[in-house]
């Protein structure tokens, strides 16, 4: 589905499904390869998919995520997620 009706939301929901399924290694390689350098959404997910493997890149995105973000809603959440690391 994701080849007929591409969106960056449905290709950063697959690679968080592709996380659980083959792991987070796997994930962050597909993640990668997105390149949504502009889309909160997909910094915090390499924030999460490096939140175990690297402490230094985790921190990292969710910083980035929350520069994109701004201060709504989302941005609320970030800081709280960054606060917890």
């Amino acid at each position: 589905m994701l080849r007929l009706y591409y969106s960056p939301v449905a290709a950063l929901n697959h690679t968080f499904a592709l996380s659980k399924v083959h792991g987070k290694a796997v994930a962050l390689a597909e993640a990668e390869k997105l390149n949504l350098a502009g889309n909160p959404y997909y910094h915090t997910l390499l924030g999460e998919l490096y939140r175990d493997a690297d402490r230094d890149k985790a921190p990292e995105h969710f910083r980035l995520a929350l520069a994109v973000a701004g201060n709504g809603a989302d941005g609320q959440a970030i800081r709280l997620t960054i606060e917890t690391l």
